[in-house]
C-alpha cells in the first residue's frame, strides 16, 4: 500500500501545479471556461488529500474490530471524491448560467490559452501514469483520481478551444456555452465515479470476466470426482475475497479433505494475486449439500451432476 502513496502525492502536485497557471489564466482572461477548470482542480487537489489519507488507513492490518482489514474506506474515500467533482459540475454550471445572461468582456487571450496549455500537459502526463497504476494494482481510488486528471485534459482543451473561437469570431457568448458544456461532463464523470463507489460499499460482485477467470482457475485445479459450486465475490480496495463450496467424496478422511482443500487455495492464490478465500468442504454424493434455493438465488444449476 505505502508504494500507491506515491502517485497520490503526484496527483497533489499535479492539481496544486494546475490551481496556479487556470488561476492566473483566468484572472488575465475573465473566461468562465477557465474559472470552471481552475475550480475542477481545486476540487482534484481535495479529492488527492482525502485519497491519501484514506490510503494510509486502508494499509492498517485486521485488527478483532475489523477482521477482514480495512480496505473498504477506499471506497468511501472514492465516493467523496465523486460528490465533490459533482458539485463542482453543479458549480461551474450555475456561473455559466448567469455568464450567459450577464455576458462579460474577455482581457487578452493568448497567454491565458497558454498556461491552460500547459496545465493540460501535466494533467494529461499524471492522469495516465495514474490510471495506469491503479489498474495494475486493482485500486478504484487510484483510478479515480486518474480519471479526474483526464478529465480535467479534455475540459481544458474544450475551454481552450472555445477561447480560440472567441478570438477568431468575437462571440463572447461561446465562453458561457462551453462552461455548460465543460459542467456537464464533470457532473457525469462525478456521478459514475460515485456509483462505482456505492457498488464497492454494497459488495458488488467481481466484474464478470473476472469471475470467469476465477472459475477457470478453480475448475483446472479440482481434482478428480470433486466440484465446487455457491461462488460468491467482492472486492474490498485491493483485494477480492471468494468464497464456494467445494464438494468431494464423502469417504475422505478430515486430514485429505483438508490437504486437498489447501492444496487448491495455494493453486488459486498463485493464479488471481490478493485473493482471499473461504472454503466451506461438503460431500457430494449427499442431496443435502445441493442447497436447490441458494444455487438458483446465484443462478447455477440446482441438481447434481450426473455419471
Amino acid at each position: 500500500m505505502t508504494s500507491l502513496r506515491g502517485p497520490i502525492l503526484l496527483s497533489a502536485a499535479a492539481a496544486g501545479t494546475n490551481i496556479i497557471l487556470k488561476t492566473a489564466a483566468y484572472l488575465l482572461t475573465g473566461s468562465i471556461g477557465l474559472f470552471s477548470d481552475a475550480l475542477e482542480s481545486g476540487v482534484n487537489l481535495l479529492a488527492a488529500g482525502t485519497a491519501f489519507v484514506a490510503l494510509i488507513y486502508s494499509a492498517r492490518p485486521a485488527d478483532p474490530t475489523h477482521a477482514f482489514g480495512h480496505e473498504k474506506i477506499e471506497f468511501f474515500a472514492a465516493g467523496l471524491e465523486g460528490l465533490l467533482v459533482t458539485l463542482a459540475g453543479l458549480g461551474t454550471g450555475w456561473y455559466a448560467v448567469q455568464r450567459l445572461f450577464h455576458p462579460t468582456p474577455l482581457g487578452p487571450l493568448g497567454i491565458g490559452v497558454a498556461l491552460a496549455a500547459a496545465a493540460a500537459v501535466v494533467n494529461l502526463l499524471v492522469g495516465r501514469y495514474l490510471l495506469r497504476v491503479g489498474r495494475q494494482h486493482g485500486s478504484l481510488l487510484i483510478e479515480s483520481d486518474g480519471h479526474h486528471l483526464m478529465t480535467d485534459v479534455w475540459t481544458t482543451a474544450a475551454v481552450v478551444t472555445s477561447l480560440g473561437l472567441i478570438q477568431l469570431t468575437g462571440q463572447t457568448v461561446l465562453d458561457a456555452l462551453c462552461g455548460l458544456l465543460v459542467a456537464v461532463y464533470i457532473f457525469g464523470v462525478g456521478v459514475h465515479v460515485v456509483w462505482r463507489s456505492f457498488n464497492g460499499l454494497m459488495d458488488h460482485a467481481l466484474p464478470p470476466a473476472e469471475r470467469e477467470r476465477l472459475r477457470a482457475a478453480i475448475a483446472v485445479t479440482l481434482p478428480a470426482g470433486s466440484t465446487f459450486h455457491l461462488l460468491r465475490t467482492r472486492q474490498a480496495g485491493r483485494r477480492k475475497f471468494a468464497d464456494f463450496h467445494l464438494l468431494v467424496d464423502g469417504g475422505l478422511t478430515v486430514r485429505a479433505a483438508h490437504a486437498l482443500a489447501h492444496d487448491l487455495e495455494v493453486k488459486l492464490n498463485a493464479a488471481v494475486p490478493d485473493l482471499e478465500i473461504s472454503l466451506h468442504l461438503e460431500p457430494i454424493d449427499d442431496a443435502a449439500s445441493w442447497e436447490a434455493a441458494a444455487l438458483a438465488r446465484l443462478g447455477e444449476p440446482t441438481d447434481p451432476p450426473h455419471e
